[in-house]
């Protein structure tokens, strides 16, 4: 009975068997990715959405020391209250510092999608070159704001914009010197290419966000 019930088993299984094979080959759902680019540029680059979302915060900040700014500027009958307006010499100077500044910036964003090193490092030098001559001369605004941080309300106000400012503008020069020192290795290919254009996008903040701090600081002074 043993042996006629293993035969049994042993027949229903070949059955099963040759059923199976009967089946069509059943392959696992795969996406084969494998004709896309290696990096994206632009909004479809993670990266450049992660920057798109550290711009909107840091530009929080800013907007709440701008209103500051005005709410201190309703509760004073002259303005700047106690002080001289700041000297317009070197801010004047790095507006136009920082307007000129576009054209390389723009440059390493155009140029970068296309892989061409040269024209990316280049403009790295160009952009690189404008921050350092930002950052002196915002040294020496520093010293050209008529009134010290401890004074008043409005000093605290100014200096604190002009700070906040400085922060950024110091961490974009450290990220374009280190994106310049990249281009000249071979790393420079690639995701260091993806970078170079979103740190172009990170520039044109700042420099928005300097004119507006100058606007402020120099121009409503005078004219609000």
């Amino acid at each position: 009975m043993a042996l006629a019930a293993r035969a049994v088993a042993n027949i229903g299984a070949g059955q099963g068997i040759m059923e199976s094979l009967k089946q069509p080959i059943r392959r696992p759902l795969t996406l084969d990715v494998s004709g896309l680019p290696s990096v994206a540029f632009g909004h479809r680059n993670t990266t450049w959405l992660a920057n798109v979302f550290y711009m909107a915060i840091e530009g929080t900040m800013f907007a709440l020391m701008f209103a500051t700014y005005f709410y201190l500027r309703t509760r004073s009958s002259e303005w700047p209250p106690g002080h001289l307006p700041p000297a317009l010499t070197y801010g004047t100077i790095n507006a136009v510092v920082f307007l000129v500044s576009i054209i390389p910036a723009w440059w390493v964003r155009n140029r970068a999608p296309s892989g061409d090193r040269q024209a990316v490092r280049n403009g790295l030098m160009l952009l690189s070159a404008f921050a350092i001559l930002a950052t002196v001369l915002r040294i020496f605004e520093f010293t050209a704001l008529n009134c010290r941080w401890s004074d008043n309300a409005y000093a605290s106000t100014v200096w604190v914009l002009v700070g906040l400012h400085s922060g950024h503008l110091l961490t974009e020069l450290i990220e374009t010197v280190a994106l310049l020192a990249i281009s000249f290795t071979p790393k420079m290919e690639g995701t260091r290419l993806a970078d170079a254009a979103i740190n172009s996008d990170y520039w044109y903040f700042v420099v928005i966000t300097g004119l507006m701090v100058d606007f402020l600081i120099y121009g409503t002074t005078r004219f609000l």
